[in-house]
């Protein structure tokens, strides 16, 4: 009896996890096509930091991989940032058991970071400047023009309170853009991933998870207070940083104040604006 109990639990669990696999693919899928992310003969290198989202980004490329109309390359690159008690054999060992290409970039950032950055003070903005370069001198030397990095959704929604509120601008995080020197572009295929998805599946598939220890909890990030106002909102109304992250691909120039983005002093009488008047406007 008890066989059977377990069983009957074993088959639900494992029905659930293909069909959240089969989302995370589905929705891998479409960003790569809406945002043309990946093209005949490219070369992607996915950054692969030992934390949940790489670790899901990698493996959903390699199996959608494996049924694309296309030909295209992955290379999987990770920054051994020198963190003390950073288990160096981790993720050289999960590669090569997967059998793919990669690189592993010794480079000494964390001793970089904690001389400059006064302690107590977060340490992000540099962390993430001086592994941004090695990134594209990698890329560069590895022939990549594809650089494959692992945000998702809520990062992207996040992103968008962060320059809101602290930046006083209406911008998030694209799902594709050229590097500044123009010799790559970077991708987020998990654009379209909500990041409970990808905690269930990572933890689904038992992926070999490496925390991030160079910067300790940092608490008082602001982008930790956003996501957890997030997190409030979603708790008490369900859906809303979906509906959020929707409103991000329903922009409406002609009702926000952006005069670069819309010709307010051109508008006169018997002109077409779209929406006209009826966009959700003060109640009377």
């Amino acid at each position: 009896m008890n066989d059977n109990i377990q069983t009957i639990h074993f088959e639900h669990r494992s029905t659930n996890f293909n069909r959240l696999k089969g989302r995370l693919e589905s929705s891998v899928g479409k960003a790569i096509g809406d945002f043309n992310m990946i093209e005949e003969g490219d070369t992607v290198m996915v950054c692969l930091s030992g934390g949940k989202d790489s670790y899901t980004l990698l493996d959903i490329l390699l199996t959608l991989q494996k049924r694309a109309p296309i030909d295209f390359k992955i290379v999987a690159m990770n920054l051994d940032q020198k963190q003390p008690g950073f288990p160096a054999d981790v993720l050289p060992n999960y590669l090569k058991n997967l059998g793919i290409e990669h690189h592993i970039e010794t480079q000494d950032t964390y001793s970089i970071v904690k001389e400059k950055i006064p302690e107590g003070k977060t340490t992000c903005s540099l962390c993430s400047r001086l592994r941004r370069g090695i990134i594209y001198k990698i890329a560069g030397e590895l022939g990549a023009n594809k650089i494959a990095l692992g945000h998702h959704r809520d990062d992207m929604v996040e992103t968008l309170f962060l320059n809101m509120f602290f930046g006083g601008k209406l911008k998030a995080m694209p799902p594709k853009l050229v590097t500044d020197k123009g010799d790559h572009v970077v991708i987020r295929p998990l654009a379209y991933c909500a990041e409970k998805d990808i905690a269930r599946y990572a933890r689904g598939m038992e992926f070999p998870i490496i925390p991030c220890n160079l910067c300790g909890s940092q608490e008082n990030l602001q982008r930790q207070n956003i996501k957890q106002m997030l997190h409030d909102w979603e708790r008490e109304y369900p859906g809303r940083t979906q509906t959020i992250f929707t409103a991000m691909q329903n922009v409406k120039p002609s009702h926000l104040l952006d005069g670069e983005l819309f010709d307010f002093k051109g508008i006169k009488v018997g002109d077409k604006v779209d929406e006209g008047d009826i966009a959700f406007d003060m109640g009377e």
